[in-house]
């Protein structure tokens, strides 16, 4: 792409990134830039980064946390950090992702947890794991205003049935399921669909089929956008960051060393520094 192409996109850059603006980018060819984040800190930096969608991801369970799931997070904690996070935000999407059993009861339900999410959290979205067996739910609550993002291939909700987090759809009937899956997503009204953990040919082949936008996270570069938990892009996890995740920085590292040089100053009398008294 070409700098008077690049700024011809940034000058007709919504100021407020709102979900059709993600199928406007799709038909432009440009890719959509997406993080999570759980706090009004690091949203705010990635808002003035420039990053289009900030998602509050229930991956706050394993990450801040220490839950070897995401299973236990609860809408009350999804709740706390959404606040917090669209306090730090001016520009990006803010998406909440629903917890685990807050929508697969009934559709009612769904729309009483997410109607939280929008209200309470001020998220302009929520964010749901499954195709055709929770497309009544994402039609419901498109019904009543409330964008809807789905989620396919590995969802990290399922991880008990699934048997762990693995790649998902590399059967051939597996990827027609997931495509029938994301064709139901879109005509029940989602704006966008996560592709989680499944092979970069069958990525391609839904993004091609939908007119709405796909996000990858594993799912290799045939997608419309891309998504990266922070901390791993961040590198701050340590031994756990996925290998499809590329680390921009080595911020666990640089943490750990102003951490030990700040306590040794402390136990050596280095700081606070005296100050001279003068005579």
């Amino acid at each position: 792409m070409n700098e008077s192409k690049l700024n011809e996109i940034k000058a007709s850059e919504p100021k407020k990134i709102w979900p059709h603006h993600l199928k406007d980018m799709k038909q432009r060819g440009e890719k959509i830039a997406m993080l999570t984040a759980y706090d009004a800190l690091m949203a705010r930096m990635f808002d003035q980064a420039g990053i289009d969608v900030i998602l509050v991801g229930d991956s706050l369970g394993m990450v801040l946390l220490g839950y070897s799931t995401t299973l236990p997070v609860t809408l009350d904690e999804m709740v706390h950090h959404t606040k917090a996070v669209v306090r730090g935000t001016r520009r990006a999407l803010v998406v909440a992702d629903m917890p685990f059993l807050t929508y697969q009861v009934s559709a009612e339900e769904a729309v009483r947890n997410a109607g939280r999410l929008i209200q309470e959290g001020g998220a302009n979205s929520v964010k749901l794991e499954g195709g055709r067996n929770i497309a009544e739910t994402v039609a419901r609550l498109v019904e009543v205003g409330i964008p809807v993002m789905g989620h396919l291939g590995l969802n990290p909700q399922s991880v008990n049935q699934l048997g762990g987090f693995r790649q998902q759809a590399k059967t051939r009937e597996d990827a027609r399921r997931l495509i029938e899956d994301a064709h139901a997503l879109e005509s029940a009204g989602a704006y966008s669909i996560v592709l989680e953990s499944i092979p970069e040919d069958l990525a391609r082949d839904v993004t091609a089929e939908l007119s709405i936008s796909t996000i990858g996270i594993g799912a290799g570069p045939h997608c419309d956008g891309q998504v990266l938990v922070c901390y791993d892009a961040l590198g701050m996890t340590g031994d756990g960051t996925p290998s499809f995740a590329k680390r921009y920085a080595q911020l666990g590292a640089e943490i750990v060393a102003a951490a030990k040089h700040y306590s040794e100053e402390v136990k050596e009398g280095g700081f606070p520094a005296h100050k001279r008294v003068a005579s």
